[in-house]
């Protein structure tokens, strides 16, 4: 049967998800603080081995063998290295006066400011303790085994070891959720503080800014909605997760995941343009002659494109077919009006089209939001007019009205003449 430590080990790892060593790891580091608070002293470098079967402990002084340093060289060093760090508070105090970058210490100052007792040993100190030594080897001193530990200590320990196992767990969930950077994930909607709303994904909360949130949707607490990763880091307070609800991205992903020609590749989603809680834009290209990528994207009876529609909120897609000619391909981005001409200007990357009077407002669309996608779609700046096939009628009514007054007045007069 394992020991009862052993029991209690086991069980936090279980709970929260961490390796069997890392809790290792924490109490060793623990009753290493725990010995040097009752039993060490400031020049000792205490390193730890502990059984967990037994309960037991031993206790090492580790060094690293270095040159012989002369003792008036030593103190210079510590002079010099205080020097240095007195300048280095007064530069510091200074910068946050005038609100400059805090300055800091090199390493490489660092390197040659100190010789470090509680870590290094020299050479001829090492001689005496074991023969045959040589600089760069690493001693280990057994210490005395420490009976038991006072209150002081016992807190201390408890500190440690509560610090590591926090972070530890951090640790694990920082690795767990940068995998999944780029991804869809399911979520509920712990609360909100202030404009920002905090995002249950089981093992920690997610942060989902004011610019990541439909304007459109609200977040009640205990609702269930489908997030994008956008960005997982490491803080002082521990992983930060952000998630998005307007990221283009997440168009792509939910593609992937309801459409398998998108996830096998024979379908491409070639650009995406999105407003979010409105209207999106996707381009789709195949280069198999045997699949329509728009009927692929859209599902039998739209029953793919429906859910991803209803995944987003209700939000309207618009699946438009690549192509690699921009008169054929800003001809489509401005479905669903009907375009009758585009002409293009690689000089400024523009583009003019043309429409019926009653398309105009179509192609612009409500605030101008059809035409803008087009552009962002399509990487073209996009100019809408409207074609002038009234007035050309109208013009050419006209030349004939002419036309026949002037036949007309020729037959009635034959001597008067016509001059251009």
């Amino acid at each position: 049967m394992p020991s009862a430590i052993e029991q209690a080990i086991r069980q936090i790892v279980e709970e929260k998800g961490l390796q069997y060593e890392a809790v290792i790891d924490a109490i060793e580091s623990a009753l290493g603080a725990a010995y040097r608070k009752d039993f060490g002293d400031k020049n000792q470098n205490i390193e730890t081995k502990f059984d967990p079967t037994d309960g037991s402990m031993q206790v090492w002084d580790v060094k690293t063998v270095v040159e012989d340093i002369d003792l008036e060289e030593l103190e210079h060093q510590d002079v010099e290295r205080r020097q240095k760090a007195e300048q280095l508070a007064l530069q510091v105090e200074d910068a946050r006066k005038k609100g400059e970058p805090i300055p800091t210490i090199s390493l490489e100052e660092e390197i040659v400011l100190r010789f470090n007792p509680k870590t290094d040993i020299m050479l001829s100190e090492a001689q005496i303790l074991k023969h045959n030594t040589k600089i760069g080897d690493v001693i280990r001193n057994e210490l005395p085994q420490a009976e038991e530990f006072g209150r002081m200590a016992a807190m201390t320990a408890k500190q440690v070891i509560t610090q590591k196992l926090r972070e530890a767990e951090r640790e694990v969930v920082y690795n767990e959720f940068k995998g999944q950077e780029g991804e869809i994930l399911n979520g509920t909607v712990q609360r909100r503080e202030g404009r920002v709303v905090l995002v249950d994904l089981g093992r920690t909360t997610a942060i989902m800014r004011p610019e990541d949130q439909i304007t459109s949707e609200r977040y009640n607490t205990g609702d269930r909605i489908k997030v994008y990763v956008r960005q997982v880091g490491l803080t002082t307070k521990g992983p930060e997760i952000l998630v998005s609800r307007t990221s283009e991205e997440m168009v792509r992903k939910l593609f992937a995941v309801e459409i398998p020609e998108v996830s096998e590749g024979s379908v491409e989603l070639r650009a995406i343009a999105r407003e979010a809680g409105s209207r999106s834009k996707v381009a789709v290209f195949t280069s198999d002659e045997s699949i329509d990528p728009i009927g692929a994207c859209i599902g039998q009876r739209g029953t793919r494109i429906q859910t991803i529609i209803s995944e987003l909120g209700g939000e309207k897609v618009d699946i438009i077919e690549w192509n690699k000619n921009p008169v054929e391909f800003i001809t489509h981005s401005l479905s669903p009006a009907k375009v009758i001409s585009v002409r293009v200007d690689e000089t400024d990357h523009s583009a003019h089209v043309k429409v019926n009077a009653d398309q105009l407002s179509l192609a612009i669309g409500k605030g101008g939001q059809n035409v803008r996608l087009a552009a962002r779609l399509t990487g073209w700046k996009i100019n809408i007019g409207e074609e002038e096939e009234v007035k050309e009628v109208l013009e050419e009514k006209e030349v004939a009205e002419v036309m026949e007054v002037t036949e007309e007045k020729e037959e009635n007069n034959s001597t008067t003449t016509l001059t251009p």
